[in-house]
């Protein structure tokens, strides 16, 4: 079987990421120019996650929905010290 060419010149790409360069180091961490915010939005935005469709503390735009009744305010719990 033969060997693939590799292609040459740049790929078509979205153009909220062009110029996007990922590589992987010799430690497997993922290094980029672009700051990685910005790509988790991205994806977030235009890739269809199977995990979180039917979850309901997401919403359509994969941000997670706050729920009051799970963090409470920290006037209520603060703890002054004193036991008055």
């Amino acid at each position: 079987m033969p060997k693939k060419k590799p292609l040459k010149g740049k790929p078509v790409v979205n153009e909220e990421v062009d110029g996007l360069d990922v590589t992987v180091n010799k430690f497997g961490q993922i290094e980029s120019h672009f700051d990685m915010k910005k790509i988790i939005e991205f994806l977030n935005r235009n890739v269809d996650d199977k995990k979180l469709r039917d979850r309901e503390d997401i919403d359509d735009e994969g941000e997670f929905l706050k729920d009051e009744k799970e963090k409470p305010d920290s006037d209520e719990t603060a703890d002054t010290g004193t036991d008055c």
